[in-house]
Order: C-alpha cells, then sequence, then structure tokens
C-alpha cells in the first residue's frame, strides 16, 4: 500500500490559507461572518493537519475504497455543507429542498452546516480517512482544491453513473471536466465561484472598465485599483490577460504574471491587495474599479445601482465548491441520489434562487424565471454561452509549486 507521503506547509502557505479564511473566498458575501469565525482554530498545528507523517490512504491514489452501503436498509443521510449554503424558508424554520427530498425517497437528511472554512474542516475528518473509518458524513462539500487532494489520497468514493441520470445530463459544460477529476467520475460542483471586474461607474465618471491591462495600465485609474489576496485569482486573471492558458502555465508564465503586477504596484497604480473587504471601498468609491467575485457583485447591486460588472474578452477565473462522498461513508446510494436531485431542474432554480452563486445546472433558466426573473437573467448566476466559454480554471498545482508561487506572491502583496 501506498504510503501517504505529507505535503509540508510553508510559511507562504499558512499565510495564505489564514487570508483566505480571513478575507477572502473562505468569508464570501453570504457566508461571511460564519466562515471566518473558523480562524481562531488555525494556529500553525491546526493548519497542519493538512498533512500527516507516514498516514496511509484508505487506498491507492485514485482508486477510491470500497465500502458497504447500508442505502438499501437505512433511509438516512449525513450531510456536511457551509453555512447559508441552503435555501431556507421564509420564517427560518425549515429547508424546503431537503423536506421535499424526504418527501420522495423517504430519506432523512442529517444537515449540518459543520464547514466553516476547508482547513479546518479538514482537521476534523483526517484522522478518521486515514485510518481507514467512517467520518459519519455520507457527504461533504469542500473547495476544487481540497477535493482534488482528497481523491489524489484515495479518501473519495467514486460515484456510480447510473444513480446520476439528471446530474450527467444537465452538468454545465465549463465544469465538466477539471484537471484534478475529468469526467467528474468522483464529484459534482454545488456552485462555481466566478472572478470578474467590478467598478463603481460614479468614481470612473461612467467609463466602462472590462479588462485587467485596464486596471493595471489606465492613468485615469491610478491608486484607485484592488486586485485580490487570492492568489489563483489576481494572478490567473492576470496570467489571462497576458494571453496564456491558466490550466496549462509554466513557472516562467507565473512569474512573468507577477512581474507584471509588480510594475503596477511599484507605479501605485494598484492601491492594495483585498480580501472581501473591497466591498466596502468599492460601494464608497474609494475603489474605482478591482477584481471582484460573483456572489458578492450581486448583493452590492442591490443596494448601489452605480455598481457595475464586465467579464474581459480574454476570460475570467471561475473555481467551484464541490459534492464528494468520503471513503467508507454507509450510505453511498443515498448520497448519490440526493447529488442527482440537485441536478433537476425545478430544484436547482429553487437552491439558485436563494444562495445567488453560479449555478452549474444546465437549462435552469425557464425555471429560475418563474421563481424571479431578475435573478434568471443575471448571468453572474446563470453565465450565457459567451460568458461560459471564456471561463477558465487555475491548474492543479504540485505541493512543490505551491510552496514557490505563494512565497513569490506573497513578497509581492506584501504578505
Amino acid at each position: 500500500m501506498e504510503q501517504y507521503q505529507p505535503d509540508s506547509l510553508s510559511a507562504a502557505q499558512i499565510a495564505a490559507m489564514r487570508r483566505s479564511v480571513t478575507s477572502g473566498r473562505g468569508a464570501l458575501t453570504r457566508r461571511s461572518l460564519l466562515r471566518a469565525g473558523g480562524v481562531g482554530a488555525l494556529t500553525v498545528g491546526g493548519l497542519a493537519g493538512l498533512s500527516a507523517c507516514g498516514i496511509p490512504p484508505a487506498k491507492r491514489e485514485g482508486e477510491g475504497p470500497a465500502s458497504t452501503d447500508f442505502s438499501a436498509t437505512e433511509k438516512t443521510l449525513s450531510f456536511s455543507n457551509w453555512t447559508e449554503y441552503m435555501d431556507v424558508s421564509e420564517d427560518e424554520k425549515s429547508r424546503p429542498t431537503l423536506e421535499a427530498f424526504t418527501r420522495r425517497t423517504g430519506i432523512k437528511v442529517k444537515y449540518t452546516e459543520d464547514i466553516n472554512d476547508n482547513v479546518e474542516f479538514f482537521g476534523k475528518i483526517k484522522p478518521q480517512l486515514a485510518a481507514g473509518q467512517d467520518t459519519g458524513r455520507d457527504l461533504i462539500c469542500v473547495t476544487d482544491w481540497l477535493a482534488a487532494r482528497m481523491i489524489r489520497l484515495g479518501w473519495v468514493q467514486k460515484l456510480d453513473p447510473s444513480h446520476l441520470p439528471h446530474a450527467y445530463a444537465n452538468l454545465s459544460t465549463q465544469f465538466r471536466r477539471p484537471d484534478w477529476d475529468p469526467g467528474r467520475a468522483y464529484s459534482y460542483p454545488w456552485t462555481g465561484i466566478s472572478t470578474v471586474i467590478a467598478y463603481n461607474a460614479k468614481a470612473t465618471g461612467g467609463r466602462k472598465v472590462d479588462s485587467v491591462t485596464q486596471l493595471l495600465d489606465d492613468p485615469a485609474l491610478k491608486g484607485r485599483v484592488g486586485f485580490l489576496t487570492e492568489m489563483r485569482d489576481s494572478v490567473g486573471m492576470t496570467l489571462i490577460d497576458m494571453g496564456k492558458d491558466p490550466g496549462k502555465f509554466t513557472d516562467a508564465d507565473f512569474d512573468g504574471a507577477i512581474g507584471r503586477l509588480q510594475k503596477a504596484v511599484d507605479k501605485k497604480q494598484i492601491r492594495r491587495f483585498t480580501g472581501n473587504d473591497y466591498t466596502s471601498d468599492l460601494d464608497k468609491g474609494d475603489l474605482a474599479a478591482c477584481l471582484a467575485w460573483a456572489g458578492d457583485i450581486i448583493q452590492l447591486q442591490a443596494d448601489n445601482p452605480d455598481i457595475k460588472f464586465a467579464i474581459p474578452s480574454a476570460g475570467y477565473i471561475t473555481s467551484s465548491d464541490n459534492l464528494l462522498v468520503p471513503a467508507n461513508s454507509r450510505h453511498k446510494t443515498n448520497a448519490e441520489k440526493l447529488i442527482d436531485y440537485y441536478y433537476e431542474l425545478p430544484v436547482a432554480a429553487q437552491l439558485a434562487a436563494y444562495i445567488n452563486y453560479v449555478c452549474p445546472v444546465d437549462g435552469v433558466k425557464d425555471e429560475l424565471s418563474k421563481i424571479d426573473p431578475e435573478l434568471a437573467n443575471n448571468t453572474l448566476i446563470l453565465p450565457d454561452k459567451a460568458m461560459a466559454a471564456k471561463s477558465r480554471a487555475f491548474r492543479s498545482l504540485s505541493s512543490a509549486e505551491e510552496t514557490a508561487y505563494e512565497e513569490k506572491f506573497a513578497k509581492l502583496i506584501g504578505a
């Protein structure tokens, strides 16, 4: 059996993870307060939970361990998710789509909002996974980089396509082939997270801002531009603008993107690198334009009509939060039924109308229109074909690459 050789965490990687939890994607608007609450657990020792000395995976890399499935006799399912990532009724006493699933299938769902950030959550379940034990969870939702790591370690069960007819048919093209799970053999996306350009039209004098080149070089924006403290977003968007594919870039390409950003820092074009806190500066006009996450912009626009967004013609970065069945869970088939249920168009529409993130379900627009026509026409929730075609994913990184890249990025942003 292969031994799990731990990926050591550099100081730069630890700093990057802390930034993510306190102000980055780990603090996206709808989940900001509760997800940031996990930072107290993230000491260096807590972050080191991502690696463990000599602990073997449950099975060889990529196979996914087999386990006994009790779904036929136990009509239950345990689902761990992020906070505020599921629809609730107006009186906040029920979860309509989950309850409808139980009425239809007889499967009771134990739904727990116990994911406050990826690192902390992985630290909770890693000992059981490494020991080949049931984590007590049949379905989890984690961000793409952690999903990739768990699949690589063999700590995720391979899904049965025959149980996922809606998911297979309705998954949007842009999410079908991540390099860490091509063909979605082990995972299905719960939501997508798009990185776009946002600007305050009042602060720009009505001028549109629609490219990274404009952010980095337009003298009219000098000192009023924001980039993100998330390396994959800021460097990824810069790579795209340089004509490079963030899914295939080289070390030289990465260094070129860092160099381009450094020039903008040196000439004080970039005001600062921010996490989720860019929203306040953008709303006030202190930032005229910046890189931004789609979920934030939808909510900012509800209160400020001057907030606009643009999709660069060169393309944009998309990541995802993903559903996986952990190794040795007791109710794999029940979990697969729930995954497939959320790819049925009416159900997907109901979820999207509540959480407002990118919906990974193709063909849902008509159903969403019945709930809220405005949301159905918002390309930040339902990218049209032209926007989806511009979507790019940041490729998976080896441990050595991540260490080197985060160190260079940390130097750039002064972290």
